[in-house]
């Protein structure tokens, strides 16, 4: 059994109790992850009627997406001050826009909300946070197990082949 000044020793003490205090942070990460994998699908999304109070007069169809928050918002036809879209409607003398939103339920939206936070955001360094530990476990698990033993060097075939998976995933 290694000394517990060891420095692998304490790498084990720090992966262990570290992975129990982010348990409920990665929890989240992985559901919100493989809920973003079906980001460009209405998987699990409810519709919901958005009426919004836009500029007057927009006529290009790409200022008013980005108003109204719809990608790739494409006109499908104008009657007098009326501008149709699939989503819904645009008034264009009141900026009155009526229109059909597909959203996450509330706790689904705030979590991939999170795995998604920019610098801009005022909880970014707990992201960072995250990133920084999950690197943490990467390397410290290489302190898991004494390299003299055989399940150490059974976990060296699993690293090459997780990483020439990892490289392949990259480049295809």
């Amino acid at each position: 059994m290694a000394s517990t000044s060891s420095f692998g020793f304490n790498m084990r003490v720090i992966h262990r109790y570290l992975g129990f205090f982010l348990v409920g942070i990665m929890a989240v990460y992985s559901l919100s992850g493989i809920i973003l994998i079906f980001r460009d699908t209405d998987f699990l999304k409810q519709e919901k009627q958005v009426q919004k109070q836009v500029k007057p007069n927009v006529a290009n169809p790409d200022e008013l997406g980005r108003m109204l928050g719809i990608r790739g918002l494409k006109v499908e036809k104008e009657e007098g001050n009326t501008v149709i879209f699939k989503e819904g409607k645009y008034d264009k003398a009141t900026g009155n826009a009526d229109y059909t939103a597909k959203e996450l339920p509330f706790l689904l939206d705030k979590m991939t909300h999170l795995h998604k936070a920019k610098s801009a955001e005022p909880l970014f360094f707990l992201n960072v946070f995250f990133g920084v530990s999950l690197f943490f476990f990467v390397v410290s698990s290489f302190w898991m197990f004494t390299p003299s033993t055989s399940m150490f060097k059974k976990g060296m075939y699993f690293t090459i082949g997780g990483i020439v998976l990892t490289l392949i995933l990259l480049f295809i």
